[in-house]
């Protein structure tokens, strides 16, 4: 009878019967335990990460293809002066008189269009606006696209965000890249772990083939990506379904809250939401009594609120303009003034150098998120980021493929690692667990059911004699 030969590699667990867990280091019980994890929530959760780095690397890129693509739309030439910015609004409701006024962007940079969000237009969803961009010089209407989201998204950019964000499927999309986010930052953290857990010669790649040359490469660049892993995670569950929820509450609690301008004319400003975030209908500033976008603009600029800034028109007869400054790429012009229709008078005034320090934080991090907050270069850096995570993904899958033994596929690692972690590690470490998980939904019920799948296919295998790892086994070697 021949014996399949077996090659002893540092991720097989080791024996762990013969040394009591009390004589050994911390280390030791908790890395089978770590490596089970890693393996488990790569195997499950890599289909999804793929499609948010696939989607993500595109996203990134699409700024600049967005440049191109509407380039027509969104550049003029140069001119002498340019028009206030109320005819340059009637030219385009003489275009596009359907819907309402919701937003007026002034062109922020002189061969820049200036741009007219229209609501409530037939055939553009409640979360979309038309765009229609005017040039700032002659009044001329050069286009009109549909438009989302607060950094000026279109077309282009906007089916990749919603792709990204929900798989175009609505709210309940949005559940897989939450759960994507949510198992990110656990799984760079253990590979990170992992890896300088290793001993250094067993970390070189030069020299190696096959199963070993893959190791390396997969644990040399996570290692060396890892912190951007963790902050895509991070940043990315702020505003999530349920994490963020949970994000938003406890910055609440810390009164951390993104403060916002009183809407109303005249009033203190609240200390939660963001007066530049969103922008719902209005009048278009061409109501009796009404000053006009014209003085309501000139009014914010002697506030000190340089370009690039929207425009809100009042929602009601009793609510204010709101102007807010739109520059998310650093450094970040978040101003916002409430100026008052009748009389032109500011009522209302936040700074963002007044943000809370969460506030500030989770801005920053939301647009170096989504690549706006250095601009080029932020989004060459989640490019790169984006392709390490495809390949990380892939060289993960093959070392999983190349584990296999003639004709078993991807050999799991075995069970039982977490029985010889000791009591007084495990029970804080699952009291720490319990705790993220009820701020991270998902990944608490998503590990809940790992570890029930993994138990109940343990038990299985016990009693039918075939268990492959644990105390007893290793003591009938």
């Amino acid at each position: 009878m021949t014996t399949a030969r077996t090659t002893e590699t540092d991720e097989s667990p080791q024996s762990v019967a013969p040394t009591p867990a009390s004589r050994r280091g911390g280390w030791a019980p908790l890395r089978p335990l770590v490596l089970r994890l890693h393996f488990y929530a790569g195997v499950l959760v890599a289909p999804f990460l793929l499609v948010a780095a696939t989607t993500g690397f595109l996203y990134a890129a699409s700024f600049q293809a967005e440049k191109i693509l509407y380039s027509h739309e969104m550049t003029v030439p140069v001119g002498d002066e340019k028009l206030p910015i109320s005819e340059q609004v009637d030219a385009a409701r003489a275009a596009h008189p359907e819907g309402t006024v919701s937003a007026v962007r002034p062109s922020p940079e002189g061969d820049a269009t200036t741009r007219v969000m229209l609501s409530g237009v037939p055939g553009i969803g409640g979360t979309h606006t038309l765009a229609v961009f005017v040039d700032p010089y002659t009044a001329k209407v050069r286009g009109a696209l549909e438009q989302y989201g607060s950094t000026g998204a279109l077309p282009l950019r906007t089916w990749i965000d919603e792709f990204h964000a929900n798989l175009r499927l609505g709210d309940n999309g949005r559940l897989y890249s939450e759960l994507a986010a949510s198992w990110l930052w656990v799984i760079a953290a253990g590979g990170l772990v992992l890896w300088f857990g290793r001993r250094r010669a067993q970390r070189k790649i030069r020299g190696t083939s096959g199963r070993r040359r893959t190791l390396g490469l997969h644990g040399s660049v996570g290692a060396w990506v890892a912190v951007g892993f963790v902050f895509l995670s991070a940043t990315g569950l702020t505003w999530s379904t349920y994490a963020g929820a949970n994000i938003d509450e406890l910055r609440t609690s810390l009164r951390q809250a993104t403060p916002s301008v009183s809407a109303a004319a005249g009033g203190e400003h609240e200390g939660h939401g963001s007066g530049s975030d969103s922008a719902e209908g209005g009048a278009s500033g061409s109501a009796a009594g009404d000053v006009g976008l014209d003085k309501v603009l000139a009014a914010a600029r002697a506030e000190g609120l340089g370009d690039p800034v929207e425009i809100v028109p009042p929602a009601d007869a009793s609510s204010a303009y709101v102007v807010s400054q739109v520059q998310r790429s650093f450094p970040t012009k978040q101003d916002t003034v409430a100026v008052d229709p009748a009389t032109g008078e500011v009522t209302d005034t936040v700074r963002f150098a007044d943000y809370p320090v969460l506030a500030k934080l989770t801005r920053w991090g939301i647009d170096a998120h989504t690549g706006v907050l250095f601009g080029i270069v932020n989004q060459l850096v989640l490019m790169a980021v984006a392709l390490s995570l495809i390949l990380l993904i892939l060289w993960g899958y093959r070392m999983w493929w190349q584990r296999g033994r003639a004709s078993a596929f991807g050999r799991p690692l075995p069970r039982g690692a977490w029985q010889q972690v000791p009591a007084h590690v495990l029970v804080p470490l699952m009291a720490g667990v319990a705790v993220l998980g009820y701020f991270v939904p998902l990944l608490g019920i998503s590990l809940a059911a790992f570890v029930a799948v993994d138990v109940i296919l343990g038990e299985i295998a016990y009693r039918r004699g075939k268990r492959t790892y644990g105390p007893a086994k290793e003591a009938a070697k």
